[in-house]
């Protein structure tokens, strides 16, 4: 089996350094093929793509902008009333993806808004996310890009998103029905929200466009005291023939750095 092929997350990793150019050479100089960042808008799109050129690394994952944060906002895309604004994010996100060389998006939900019901407003917040994501589809479709859902947990980490499990993730995927749409995997929420790990992956893997990982439940590197079995995870991810990249979104590398000795990575003695 081909072994998996990983990003550095840049929102996570490198923190002592400022600014996304430096943290993209100190991933290329760790031995990454590739990197990933949340939200790359604070720095220009020509200057990121001159330091991942510099490094010889891929920008693979960028999401859309997360909207007004004052106020709340994380994400646009199943949020009523902020459909113009949601638009407006991803056409800053392709531009940027464009010039990135950067084939996925990650088209966040968002947050239920303040104040209101879940269930009362999950109609109306999948209505809204239905109709941007057909439009994001479309318009990603002229770039060939891809445009990623991720179920984030509302347990832990953000009790007010909409879009909290795979089922539900999965399903609005199927409604919309539009091949360049795909599931983002992240671990560590799958895991909070529903766990039945090893049934999820064989059930979703087929649509899954990129993978996140971290220990549960204190985000820590695979090799961290926690609920999951790593080991036993990313074998599963190569033996269900997973070819697209995972996402190292934690600080702390000596468990990669055993992983790519073990397979045979050309940066582990580094």
């Amino acid at each position: 089996m081909a072994p998996l092929r990983f990003s550095a997350n840049l929102s996570w990793l490198f923190p002592e350094l400022s600014g996304l150019p430096a943290r993209v050479r100190a991933a290329g100089s760790s031995g990454f093929e590739a990197v990933e960042v949340a939200w790359p808008y604070a720095e220009t799109p020509e200057a990121l793509a001159r330091a991942a050129r510099e490094a010889g690394l891929r920008l693979v994952l960028i999401n859309t902008p997360p909207g007004d944060q004052e106020k709340g906002e994380m994400g646009l895309g199943a949020v009523p009333g902020r459909q113009a604004a949601f638009r407006e994010g991803l056409e800053q996100a392709v531009r940027y993806a464009k010039a990135l060389g950067c084939p996925r998006i990650h088209l966040m939900a968002g947050r239920v808004p303040q104040g209101a019901d879940r269930i009362a407003v999950k109609a109306e917040m999948e209505a809204v996310f239905l109709e941007n994501l057909r439009h994001a589809a479309g318009v990603l479709a002229q770039e060939d890009l891809v445009g990623l859902l991720e179920p984030i947990n509302t347990r832990i980490t953000d009790p007010q998103y909409f879009l909290d499990t795979p089922q539900q993730a999965a399903a609005i995927l199927q409604k919309v029905g539009r091949p360049n749409l795909q599931l983002q995997m992240d671990i560590f929420h799958w895991q909070i929200m529903d766990g039945n790990l090893t049934g999820n992956i064989r059930e979703f893997l087929p649509i899954v466009g990129h993978v996140q990982v971290a220990q549960v439940p204190g985000r820590g590197e695979p090799s961290s005291p926690g609920e999951l079995n790593f080991p036993y995870l990313f074998q599963l991810l190569e033996d269900e023939g997973y070819k697209g990249f995972v996402g190292y979104t934690v600080e702390g590398l000596s468990w990669l750095r055993s992983y790519w000795d073990r397979r045979g990575h050309p940066e582990a003695g580094q």
